[in-house]
């Protein structure tokens, strides 16, 4: 069996105080990390405890991870306090759940700033510690960030239009993150969870489904964040999974499902019409690029 430990490394965990976050963060520790747990201030101290007394090492790094400054002082808090950082999971994030003609500035700004900004602000302060660790060494480190996508951006969830966006953006990052720093030894992927928290209580409501654990329990999902976080995934990277209630599934990428090309120099509005619009003359006018059979696993 490869090595799936995770003694002597140090991982961060955002949005760590509650839900998904904190399950995340206590399956880390118990896997054998040492962790830095960021949430707003105050609001991580439980979990910390928790941690504690798991007997690992734990630390907390408080701000709003839309913040640069709360970024730096993630980084710092882990190398300060633990000398290292290995793992990355990028978790908070909020919901302004609204009709897009009735959403304001300030609801699609801060989505998209705790979602997205949040996640590169902390992949970018880590990105440039590894590179600096492996110039140094003159070795590649081994390094895991493992960011969290949402279903929202395959279906295009019609009252979610900023969380739709924010986790299209963040699948768009782990995918440049992993081929952007190969060559280093860090590798990234995106786990888009089914789990009920605070944040998707309004989605999942309450567990009727009579099984000893919620399907939608955060602890099915925090097993397969330490299992991404140990070198036994070394050679899993550029991926996204859906995962929950004892599932774990793998998506695949886009495929072309037709090419059209002009039988002239440039097309006109006459043959796209023609060939373009012949095509979906006769097809059903629902099928689009939402990816609605992901709802069925």
């Amino acid at each position: 069996m490869t090595n799936t430990s995770l003694d002597g490394r140090v991982a961060v965990v955002t949005g760590a105080g509650a839900g998904l976050g904190r399950a995340e963060a206590v399956a880390l520790a118990r896997a054998g990390a040492r962790v830095v747990l960021n949430d707003l201030p105050g609001a991580a101290d439980e979990a910390a405890d928790e941690i504690k007394s798991l007997g690992a090492e734990v630390a907390v790094a408080a701000g709003d991870v839309g913040e640069a400054s709360t970024a730096k002082l993630i980084m710092q808090t882990a190398l300060e306090s633990f000398g290292s950082l290995d793992i990355v999971v990028n978790n908070a994030g909020v919901t302004r759940d609204r009709m897009l003609f009735n959403m304001s500035d300030d609801e699609f700004d801060l989505v998209i700033r705790i979602h997205l900004r949040g996640h590169f602000l902390l992949s970018r302060n880590a990105a440039a510690h590894w590179k600096q660790v492996a110039k140094d060494s003159g070795a590649p480190v081994d390094a895991s960030v493992i960011n969290t996508a949402s279903e929202a951006f395959l279906t295009g969830s019609p009252g979610q239009a900023n969380y739709a966006a924010a986790k299209a953006g963040i699948t768009a990052l782990t995918l440049s993150t992993a081929r952007g720093l190969s060559r280093i030894g860090v590798r990234a992927n995106a786990i888009c969870p089914r789990a009920r928290t605070a944040m998707t209580a309004d989605v999942f409501g309450a567990d009727e489904s009579g099984e000893a654990i919620d399907p939608y329990s955060a602890d099915h999902v925090a097993p397969l964040v330490a299992y991404l976080a140990s070198p036994a995934a070394a050679r899993i990277s550029g991926q996204v999974f859906v995962v929950y209630g004892g599932m774990v599934a793998l998506l695949a990428a886009p495929v072309v499902e037709r090419r059209f090309d002009t039988e002239g120099d440039l097309w006109s509005t006459e043959e796209l019409d023609t060939t373009l619009g012949g095509f979906f003359a006769d097809r059903d006018p629902e099928v689009s690029f939402a990816a609605d059979s992901i709802l069925s696993l």
